[in-house]
């Protein structure tokens, strides 16, 4: 196997992955894998459609509901330092991500000069603080199709946080 050297610009894409908790968590393939047999099952077996939870469901993968926690405003800002690549929480200011000032109660995909996947703008979805939680886990699965990178915070105390700190930017 022919090796070659990494380079800081290749090293970039990952940087930004890692930076907004994207990736995989899941081992690579070992190269020495043999590939699967097809079988007629396989072969003409499509892989099932992603279906987002409907816009008032809030259950989460993990079965955690926000209200068994309290949210801490100082630590949700620290765990938000991930996010702030892409989002900031002043009001009129767009990065790759939209502003989220005032992002709860607001209707998805609705932030003035954002350019937003039809996904998101038409998901019907109101970010209520338990809608937030719910997305937070797991934005592709709430919203299939989001361009939003993020692999989600595992986390639900996290979670919990980030929302904390959001209502408390959000008022000052």
């Amino acid at each position: 196997m022919k090796k070659f050297p990494l380079t800081l610009s290749a090293l970039a894409p990952v940087a930004l992955l890692a930076a907004c908790g994207g990736g995989s968590e899941e081992p690579a393939a070992s190269d020495t894998a043999a590939p699967a047999e097809a079988t007629e099952e396989t072969a003409t077996t499509e892989p099932a459609a992603a279906t987002a939870p409907a816009a008032d469901n809030t259950e989460t993968v993990d079965g955690t509901i926000l209200a068994n926690f309290t949210g801490d405003a100082a630590a949700g800002e620290k765990i938000f330092l991930q996010c702030k690549s892409c989002h900031v929480i002043e009001p009129g200011q767009n990065r790759i991500g939209p502003s989220l000032a005032g992002i709860v109660g607001r209707a998805a995909g609705s932030v003035e000069g954002f350019s937003y996947t039809e996904a998101n703008a038409n998901s019907g979805i109101t970010w209520t603080r338990e809608k937030m939680f719910q997305y937070l886990e797991d934005p592709m699965r709430v919203i299939p199709g989001t361009k939003m990178a993020f692999a989600g915070l595992k986390d639900a105390q996290d979670r919990a946080d980030v929302i904390a700190y959001l209502e408390t930017a959000a008022a000052q």
